[in-house]
């Protein structure tokens, strides 16, 4: 019964995979659906009815199908540059609507919080002491020393390797209930926060705005990204949809590790920009116009790149051949 029921369809493969080297686009489909489904079937009659004869039939057809859809060599060059140009932007800009909500509630909450602190003195007493506040505040103090307390090279470095793990920790911990990116996020917008409140209530706020901007545009996006990519993860445990919670997981975890490897990029630019740019001799409009540039190329490379590359069906996954190959049937 098992047979015949599937005949057809292992037929079919044997037709395709006999034809491999003159498919058109929705036949080399159908050569990865049937693929899969027939290594489905293969390991149902080794589990259920261990059948020699048709276990040595559907071994076969499926190495073969498997050789079809592997054996092209696909130079390394290749996937790396397939890699920036279709799979991270399209991950990054399917994410957008968790993310970019998420910077938005960033800059609100810095932004009240700060307001809050640069008006209220009192607040600002409960911060540190006035003695403290003064050495922070002041014209070389700890807010404008910072980004030139190191050499540059080894400042950067260290920049990077924090905002790295705090990228990562947004975008695995995500998947606890999304709730670790949440507070993470929360934090550093009142770690932010206390800075430009600080220092706007000593007068010097433009400046303070002025270090920021150049390096913690990008960075700052990085994170919301993380983040918003991170808690998109944790929503599957909550909500799969129509997938199993596993297929889910597993979809969007491929994805989280492209986002990873792609913000280890934007973090070095980020960083590179803190340590050699921030706190470098050039006026502030210089400074912080390098800074703008980086962030408005990032956000063409996701909403122009990445748009186009999910227009043209990329996900963010890896490629179908690399996945499992096991499709659920019925028997």
């Amino acid at each position: 019964m098992f047979i015949e029921r599937h005949r057809e369809s292992w037929q079919r493969l044997e037709a395709l995979v006999k034809r491999s080297g003159r498919l058109n686009g929705a036949e080399a489909d159908e050569l990865i659906e049937l693929y899969q489904r027939v290594t489905t079937h293969l390991s149902v009659v080794r589990s259920q009815t261990p059948d020699p004869a048709t276990v040595e039939r559907l071994s076969s057809l499926v190495a073969r199908a498997r050789s079809v859809l592997t054996g092209t060599h696909v130079p390394a060059w290749r996937t790396f540059t397939r890699f920036f140009t279709h799979r991270l932007p399209a991950a990054i800009y399917l994410g957008w609507r968790w993310w970019v909500p998420a910077g938005l509630a960033f800059y609100l909450v810095t932004g009240l919080v700060a307001a809050w602190i640069a008006t209220n003195p009192d607040v600002q007493a409960s911060i540190a002491a006035p003695e403290e506040l003064r050495e922070m505040t002041r014209a070389g103090g700890g807010y404008e020393s910072y980004y030139s307390s190191d050499p540059a090279g080894s400042f950067a470095a260290k920049v990077w390797t924090n905002n790295a793990w705090v990228a990562a920790a947004c975008l695995l911990l995500g998947v606890l209930f999304a709730i670790p990116p949440i507070y993470l996020l929360f934090t550093n917008a009142l770690n932010v926060a206390v800075g430009i409140g600080l220092m706007f209530g000593a007068g010097r706020g433009g400046l303070f705005l002025g270090l920021l901007a150049p390096h913690g545009l990008l960075e700052l996006t990085a994170v919301f990204v993380a983040a918003g990519i991170g808690m998109r993860l944790g929503w599957q445990v909550i909500d799969p949809g129509k997938r199993t919670r596993a297929q889910a997981l597993a979809a969007e975890g491929r994805s989280v590790v492209a986002v990873a490897l792609g913000l280890v990029v934007v973090l070095l630019v980020s960083g590179v920009l803190e340590g050699f740019v921030t706190p470098s001799g050039l006026p502030t409009w210089a400074r912080v116009g390098i800074g703008v540039v980086a962030e408005v190329l990032f956000l063409l490379y996701v909403f122009v790149i990445g748009r186009r590359a999910a227009q043209q069906g990329e996900t963010g996954d890896v490629d179908a051949s690399e996945r499992d190959d096991v499709a659920p049937v019925s028997v």
